[in-house]
């Protein structure tokens, strides 16, 4: 009876410890620790199970080593089927073979204790005390050993495999971060070095501000991206150096207009690096500024009722192959929404739809 109840026990807590939620919390942080005390947890289980089982048969100071040989036995069994057995059948799926090792397992470790602690223990057996009794102690403690184990190593696997995902998960994330850094077009910064160089042989305000714009743009580029967050007013600055690079590159006559309402907010928002930067580039991309006449870009910024409201309305090239590489339009947009799922899960809206005709419009709305 008391065996029974410790097996209750031992289910209940592996039950509670196997919990989806308990198992959340502790895999996120010592998940590397749990896989090492559920084998210590066991066996501090198993030694006072043991210890009283053989207890009504042995005497101290005959009780401890027969505890201790039991224990030191079982290690090795336990081991056999977490290391070898699992692996080696059960996790290929060969669960026939692995069913009947580890019922050889079962019936030698139990015959090997049946023929020898009798023996070297010298115990007495009666009425009140059957031998039927110590056969079933031994045939429970041995059937318990094998299924924990087994159990153990077919959950170790998913212990594992989750940790892999969680990192795949943040090995995405940093890819996409790479990705919103590689959108800045590098043809763009090419070119702007080139006409820095050849407006050099004519110094004039115009290259030295070039340069300035272009310093700030690759310091973002280069520092601010690989930060987890960054200031709204970081982002705008960005913004408003490339618009700068445009403007110099098209003298000036670049219809593009930022209206940033609720400006003091700027420096206590953050946001992750290149979210903003990305969706204007698309649109300065695409939108043919500085290419055809009626082109414009028209940025809006606001908070409203704990709300973040980001809008970009902008023309669409009627001509495409004037702009060049549309093919790549939508990776900036997924690379977004994917660091918003990751940082503002069900508090984002983002929609990017063309408007009316030849016009084009990007919203980001995020709940702070």
């Amino acid at each position: 009876m008391f065996l029974i109840l410790n097996i209750v026990f031992i289910l209940l807590v592996f039950r509670l410890l196997f919990n989806a939620k308990v198992l959340k919390k502790l895999m996120e942080y010592h998940w590397g620790f749990l896989l090492k005390f559920q084998h210590i947890f066991f066996f501090l289980v198993f030694v006072i199970i043991t210890f009283f089982t053989e207890n009504y048969f042995l005497d101290v100071p005959e009780l401890i080593w027969s505890v201790l040989s039991v224990i030191i036995f079982n290690v090795g069994i336990y081991s056999l089927v977490y290391f070898y057995l699992v692996p080696e059948f059960y996790l290929a799926n060969k669960y026939p073979e692995f069913i009947l090792y580890a019922m050889i397992s079962f019936l030698v470790s139990s015959l090997f204790r049946i023929l020898l602690e009798p023996a070297v223990f010298s115990m007495t057996f009666n009425e009140t005390l059957s031998n039927t009794k110590f056969l079933y102690n031994v045939y429970t403690a041995q059937g318990i050993v094998i299924l924990v184990a087994s159990f153990l190593g077919i959950t170790k696997d998913k212990f594992l495999i989750e940790q892999d995902f969680k990192e795949l998960g943040v090995e995405k994330d940093q890819l996409y971060l790479d990705l919103l850094k590689s959108k800045m077009n590098p043809h763009f910064l090419l070119n702007t070095l080139n006409n820095i160089y050849s407006k050099s042989f004519h110094p004039s305000e115009n290259t030295s501000e070039s340069i300035l714009q272009l310093s700030k743009l690759l310091q973002y580029v280069i520092y601010d991206t690989s930060k987890e967050r960054i200031s709204m007013a970081q982002e705008f600055s960005s913004i408003k150096s490339l618009i700068g690079l445009y403007q110099l590159k098209y003298n000036n006559v670049l219809n593009i207009k930022i209206d940033i309402q609720d400006e003091e907010t700027l420096e206590l928002i953050d946001i992750p690096p290149s979210v903003c930067l990305t969706l204007f580039e698309n649109a300065l991309k695409h939108s043919a500024v500085g290419i055809e006449a009626e082109s414009y870009i028209n940025v809006r910024y606001k908070i409203h009722d704990q709300e973040l409201f980001f809008e970009i309305r902008n023309s669409v090239a009627k001509k495409k192959n004037l702009v060049g590489h549309m093919n790549d339009s939508g990776l900036g947009n997924e690379a977004v929404i994917n660091i918003l799922e990751k940082n503002y899960a069900g508090r984002f809206t983002f929609i990017s739809e063309p408007a009316e005709t030849d016009h084009y419009q990007t919203v980001l709305k995020i709940k702070l």
